[in-house]
């Protein structure tokens, strides 16, 4: 496919692409983080002995509260982190494909292009591989190189910026969470919101929105 280069103006400038993984690189139909949360259900009631319905409200609230569940539980629970990341990533994949034409517009925009997730290394290439997208990008920074410490954190911005010489002026990051988004836009970066909650998102901090990564990259 021959794509020409990006010619929206105001991206224009953007020499650095950064990318959260999970429902913004495959679309959120696919459910793996349907599995994913589970899991995470199933992991949260064991440890605490709650309800799974308890479980489900408290694993939403260190969600909410912690940036991830993980974050959360290893706050208020003793925890092994890594046994509770292979256990939540330890999902099935069939109804994640590879999008040969969403590849290719990932791969005409012209610069760098990083993943930036929440999730564990294992589970950053798994579904990077699943989707053949593992060569399209210049970098992985996951959960393993922010020290457990996931987005929103600034600090874990920072890391990221200064792992991979990110100038955050030429910067732009798509997710799919729009909290996820605020830090990138105090940065200075251009933000973009994907997916479900991007329809009826007003918050200022977002500069873009669309229904899928693919809608928007087909739209500009």
């Amino acid at each position: 496919m021959n794509l020409p280069n990006l010619v929206h103006p105001e991206l224009a400038h953007v020499d650095t692409w950064i990318f959260d993984l999970d429902q913004t690189l495959y679309p959120h139909e696919a459910e793996v983080m349907a599995l994913i949360e589970g899991k995470m259900t199933a992991f949260v009631a064991r440890q605490t002995g709650l309800s799974h319905p308890a479980a489900y409200d408290l694993q939403k609230s260190y969600l909410s509260e912690h940036g991830t569940t993980l974050a959360g539980l290893m706050a208020n629970h003793d925890i092994d982190p890594y046994a509770f990341l292979n256990e939540v990533h330890d999902v099935s994949l069939e109804n994640l494909y590879a999008d040969l034409d969403l590849n290719a517009r990932i791969a005409a925009l012209p610069g760098r292009k990083l993943v930036f997730t929440n999730g564990d290394e294992h589970h950053a290439f798994r579904i990077l591989d699943r989707l053949e997208m593992r060569d399209l990008f210049d970098g992985v920074f996951h959960l393993g190189h922010a020290n457990l410490i996931p987005k929103p954190n600034m600090a874990t911005f920072e890391r990221m910026m200064a792992s991979h010489s990110v100038t955050p002026a030429t910067a732009a990051f798509f997710e799919d969470s729009p909290k996820n988004l605020k830090p990138a836009h105090e940065l200075g970066m251009k933000t973009i919101l994907v997916g479900p909650k991007a329809i009826d998102n007003v918050d200022a901090h977002v500069d873009f929105r669309d229904t899928s990564l693919k809608a928007f990259l087909d739209r500009i």
